[in-house]
């Protein structure tokens, strides 16, 4: 019976993950798009930021406006709605080409796909069951990173200052609906999402806030300008892909040896070194673009590998702070500073190139990764060489910018609580 049960869950699940596949392919082809179509329409780096920055701001607007829709209306009337406005706006960017108006587009679009999210996170967890629920985790992960670089690619599909890639970035998205309305399993027990007061998480760890906010200022920013970046240095339209695609995927496959590492070692030098690295790497990059392009391919499979860990460093550092009880409430809160981090990086970097050329986005990097990295050294010492080990040290579990509904099968959020425990650690 037991096997027979696992079989069945089998196709719920990747049924629901080849709805997270198609979706998250469909976002990424249409950032790669908007800024394609955004330096053939000679848009500066400040408004092309700009646009980017509304998509995240919608997002994190979504993550407090969606749950009030699926409340009224159920999980699968608002899944329908959203992918079917979702699938709907890439087109009207075809229509009219206007700043403003794909700002608005751009916005709506954030606050959407963060209730697609929602849903399929939300049924995610119905099928992960206590002892599979970090393998679950795990393999929402590895899909979303590997359909992210996947969608850099799909750019290449036809004329991409043309209609085709909005069509192909609609039609994703209407698949995506398919198996995800099409489920068998249950509706999942709404419940409010947890949430944090961000004065009260800077005090339980100045280093965890800083460095999600740090990460969300560089990720975001990377996702949203990486491909104007790579048109500016002169990338054909092959190159900018595998520059984007590999810097992702490296990105993620290089976060489990780095995780292993911080689960050993003090996380705080950890992220310390792996700041200072990733800032000299960038500002390394400024040069690059300026004189020897070719090897910023290269450069990316260091930056991706080291840069794109800040966020779970930060995680698991806060994590090692509080009780498990807390774990969801203290992610949620370090997410929105993420998502606070990358509605506020690509106007910032647009408008640092639009000052000193496309190279400008590594200096960016180089600047927030330097201060973060200063950040760090100096709370670091102030809190004394080593950190007492917690009783319940969290491990380094992968992370990216989700929607709050993912955090429930993060498996720290299942570490027993034994009674009258209590940390009493610095931050």
């Amino acid at each position: 019976m037991t096997s027979l049960r696992k079989n069945v869950l089998t196709w719920p699940l990747a049924s629901l993950l080849s709805g997270v596949s198609m979706l998250v392919v469909g976002i990424a082809l249409l950032s790669v798009a908007i800024g394609a179509q955004a330096g053939y329409a000679k848009y500066s780096a400040l408004v092309t930021g700009m646009i980017m920055s509304a998509y995240f701001a919608g997002f994190v607007y979504g993550s407090y406006a969606c749950p009030a829709l699926i409340r009224r209306v159920g999980y699968i009337r608002a899944f329908a709605v959203m992918a079917s406005v979702a699938s709907a706006l890439p087109v009207l960017h075809a229509v009219w080409t206007n700043p403003w108006f794909w700002g608005l587009l751009r916005f709506v679009t954030g606050l959407c796909i963060v209730g697609l999210y929602m849903v399929i996170e939300s049924w995610l967890n119905v099928v992960a069951d206590r002892e599979s629920r970090g393998k679950v985790f795990a393999a929402y992960m590895a899909v979303s990173g590997v359909s992210m670089a996947l969608g850099q690619w799909l750019i290449l599909v036809g004329d991409r200052f043309g209609f085709v890639p909005f069509a192909l970035v609609s039609v994703l998205f209407s698949f995506a609906l398919i198996p995800t309305t099409m489920t068998t399993i249950r509706e999942p027990r709404q419940a409010e999402a947890p949430s944090m007061n961000l004065l009260t998480l800077f005090v339980i760890s100045p280093i965890g806030f800083i460095a999600a906010l740090g990460s969300g200022l560089i990720n975001g920013t990377f996702y949203s300008l990486g491909n104007v970046f790579g048109d500016g240095v002169g990338f054909s339209d092959n190159r900018t892909a595998a520059f984007m695609a590999i810097t992702i995927l490296s990105g993620a496959a290089f976060q489990w040896p780095v995780g292993h590492l911080s689960d050993r070692y003090d996380r705080r030098w950890i992220l310390f070194w792996i700041c200072v690295t990733s800032a000299v790497l960038a500002a390394v990059g400024f040069y690059l673009a300026r004189e020897y392009e070719n090897f910023l391919i290269l450069l990316g499979v260091l930056y991706g590998a080291l840069s794109f860990a800040i966020y779970g460093l930060s995680v698991a550092h806060t994590n090692d702070l509080i009780e498990p009880s807390k774990v969801l409430e203290t992610t949620g809160g370090l997410l929105l500073l993420y998502g606070i981090g990358a509605t506020i990086g690509p106007t910032l970097a647009g408008g640092l190139m639009d000052y000193i050329g496309p190279e400008g986005l590594m200096m960016f990097f180089a600047l927030v990764l330097g201060a973060l990295a200063m950040t760090v050294w100096y709370y670091t010492k102030r809190q004394g060489r080593e950190l007492p080990v917690p009783p319940h040290r969290a491990d380094y579990v992968m992370m990216d910018a989700s929607s709050q509904a993912v955090l429930q099968m993060d498996p720290r959020g299942l570490a027993p609580v034994e009674a009258g425990e209590a940390r009493e650690t610095p931050s």
